[in-house]
């Protein structure tokens, strides 16, 4: 990690293309179905509680017994496989692009996610913090919580076995976590972002010229 960054470059790109790309995928095999088209806008779910679907994306059926998938974002869909409609797919195929529309704090976190050391998830399970790593977070709050190559910081939960992760990385400080206890995390995703002590003032930095930044062109 640099101690330097170019943030004319990267804020450049965020001002021409204030957007994320979400491909949805087949969530198994089955006949899909298309409830959208290219263009149409799509809401994430929504009430106190998210008791409210988002938008149907699709319908997928396999042996009969039909699902309806919502979208879990809000954006506009950018891209459909059309020919895909009606026909049997496999499981992971992507079926449709949604261009969400990227808020101040998502620019940020994208940008940090490209700074900070993510420790990624081994597999998809379920996780949770260390006994001792959560009671320090508690006291202290993560951004006070050191963590080291070879410790105990997170428990992987899988089949109903709970397995112990060792930290790999650089040494430093959690400053961002990206999982929910006990919530299914993908295989690759990203756990935690870590870092080192002296780059705290590099970080402060970008979340100050980004606020800053998109402030200024909030008021244009």
């Amino acid at each position: 990690m640099s101690n330097e960054i170019d943030f004319d470059t990267i804020l450049g790109k965020y001002r021409s293309d204030p957007y994320d790309y979400i491909d949805v995928h087949a969530i198994h095999t089955g006949v899909v179905n298309f409830k959208v088209d290219e263009g149409d806008d799509v809401d994430s779910a929504s009430g106190e509680w998210n008791h409210i679907p988002g938008t149907s994306v699709y319908e997928i059926n396999r042996e009969r017994n039909p699902k309806l998938v919502h979208s879990h974002i809000k954006g506009t869909i950018s891209a459909i496989n059309g020919e895909l409609d009606g026909q049997f797919v496999e499981a992971g195929e992507k079926l449709m692009t949604i261009r969400h529309p990227l808020k101040k704090k998502e620019i940020i976190e994208n940008i940090l996610k490209e700074v900070l050391f993510l420790f990624r998830a081994p597999e998809r399970a379920k996780y949770f913090f260390s006994l001792d790593i959560q009671s320090r977070i508690e006291k202290k709050g993560a951004r006070s919580v050191s963590v080291s190559p070879g410790e105990e910081i997170i428990t992987m939960s899988l089949m109903k076995r709970d397995t112990p992760v060792y930290y790999k990385g650089e040494p430093g400080v959690i400053h961002s976590v990206y999982f929910k206890p006990g919530v299914s995390v993908d295989q690759g995703s990203p756990l935690i972002g870590v870092c080192a002590p002296e780059k705290l003032p590099l970080i402060q930095k970008i979340i100050t010229r980004v606020k800053a930044d998109w402030d200024q062109n909030a008021a244009v």
